[in-house]
């Protein structure tokens, strides 16, 4: 069996909301891939900030990559109207693209500031910042208990320490009540300063 490769269907869905200039940052697994280490993951998370207005167009667009595709109209006003979440599930691959809306505020404006862009298959994708995929993953990590978020946190820390805005990253956890699971990770991979 073939092993599906979700960045194929990223690249496609990152140049539609580009083309149909809906911002964007990519997080959770792709995310981690570029900020930390190689790990399987399934589907593609999207963060995005959009209106009404959009949803025909992108959801037009999105079912042209795949006449067997899947995405709600309905689930996307809910989620807009909720800032919650609506998928795109690809017919070909069967790759899920989760939306999931900014729910805004400070930290969600400051996620789409410091966006930063890397190369992926030769297109230019915007992705969440290394500090704020941490931030994100100690927050879920709070909510869930889940230990791959830590494992995430965990993997993104040790390769991309020389990059990562540690003085961005405490004062950004004590907003969040996440600094003593932060202390602890960096104290763990022996970088606390």
């Amino acid at each position: 069996m073939e092993k599906i490769d979700p960045r194929l269907i990223l690249i496609q869905v990152a140049k539609i909301l580009d083309d149909l200039e809906i911002p964007y940052i990519v997080t959770d697994g792709i995310a981690v891939l570029v900020w930390g280490r190689p790990r399987f993951t399934a589907d593609v998370d999207i963060i995005v900030e959009m209106k009404e207005s959009k949803v025909d167009v992108l959801k037009n667009a999105l079912m042209s990559l795949s006449e067997y595709g899947y995405i709600d109209r309905d689930a996307m006003i809910e989620a807009l109207k909720n800032k919650g979440e609506f998928n795109f599930i690809d017919g070909f691959t069967g790759v899920k693209v989760d939306f999931w809306v900014t729910r805004g505020g400070e930290l969600g404006q400051l996620e789409f500031k410091r966006k930063k862009i890397k190369t992926i298959l030769r297109k230019k994708v915007n992705f969440i910042s290394p500090e704020d995929l941490i931030l994100r993953k100690l927050v879920w990590y709070k909510e869930s208990q889940s230990s791959r978020h830590l494992e995430d946190v965990h993997s993104v820390l040790k390769i991309s320490n020389d990059i990562i805005d540690k003085k961005y990253l405490k004062k950004t956890a004590i907003k969040l009540n996440v600094l003593d699971e932060l202390n602890s990770l960096l104290k763990d991979n022996g970088k606390s300063n």
